[in-house]
């Protein structure tokens, strides 16, 4: 019997192959229900115009009761976006992400989300704390307790 997790994430593929992903967005990869890789581009007038980022997302067993561990690729061919709330190891402090999680999200839901987070962004700058935070962080970003305030994204 299929888990809860693999159906919900099989309707959602059935769901993108079907319909598409939203504008400036595109599956890369959802070879498995544990990782699905995404590119996301902001579209129209912004500071990241002409530039396109890769997102990975992990599903656990629990999902979507529980929110996936979202983060930005960091690779030979792939970097963060500068932003104040994505550190320079493509952790993300969404609180989406973490204590506003609802599971009637999807993914592409998070996509546009991240989306407009970068398209509504007025200075490329890394979070505050960064440096120390990259130097301690957990690999999988939903470990840790990430502060939110200022704009909830």
């Amino acid at each position: 019997m299929a888990s809860i997790s693999s159906r919900r994430l099989r309707k959602e593929l059935n769901e993108i192959n079907a319909e598409g992903c939203p504008c400036g967005i595109k599956l890369l990869n959802a070879d498995n229900f544990e990782v699905w890789y995404f590119s996301i581009e902001v579209l129209g007038e912004s500071l990241y115009q002409g530039e396109v980022f890769k997102l990975m997302f992990r599903f656990d067993s629990n999902y979507p009761i529980s929110s996936p561990a979202v983060q930005f690729v960091i690779g030979p061919d792939a970097q963060a976006p500068i932003h104040p709330h994505v550190y320079s190891n493509g952790h993300i402090c969404a609180s989406i992400l973490g204590n506003e999680w609802s599971p009637v999200l999807s993914v592409s839901a998070v996509c546009v989300t991240l989306q407009s987070m970068l398209a509504s962004c007025k200075t490329k700058e890394r979070p505050v704390d960064n440096d120390r935070y990259v130097r301690h962080a957990p690999e999988n970003p939903k470990k840790t307790r990430f502060h939110y305030d200022g704009e909830s994204v």
